[in-house]
């Protein structure tokens, strides 16, 4: 799946980790760096490199925060959210073609057994 998504956003000039942290942003603009790296659980310095590259296409900008100089504030650009939405009708279809390879009860079950996963998974 991941190998496909690759594939799939290269039209978008996007990478999988790149798309993480567009959708990250979108849905939670002005998160700080720090907590970004939180989110996709990983280290703050894949951040660091992964930011750059994002600002320089002018998709992502970083702003201090107004009451802590130390924080930076993440934010997407328009250009930035518009890239997203296209790049998300490309991971929704492909969500779509790998689930249409199992009926609607296998998909049922899939999702169960994940829930069970998860749940086993959960820190006591």
């Amino acid at each position: 799946m991941e190998r496909a998504l690759g594939t799939a956003l290269q039209p978008h000039g996007l990478k999988p980790a790149q798309l993480d942290v567009l959708m990250n942003l979108y849905r939670h603009p002005g998160m700080s760096q720090h907590d970004l790296a939180r989110k996709l659980l990983v280290g703050r310095s894949n951040i660091t490199m992964l930011l750059p590259q994002l600002e320089k296409r002018e998709l992502v900008s970083r702003e201090v925060d107004g009451k802590d100089r130390r924080i930076m504030r993440l934010t997407l650009t328009a250009g930035g959210e518009a890239l997203l939405l296209d790049a998300l009708k490309s991971y929704g279809a492909l969500i779509e073609k790998a689930m249409s390879a199992s009926t609607p009860e296998q998909c049922d079950m899939i999702g169960a057994h994940m829930l069970r996963v998860a749940d086993a998974l959960k820190e006591p």
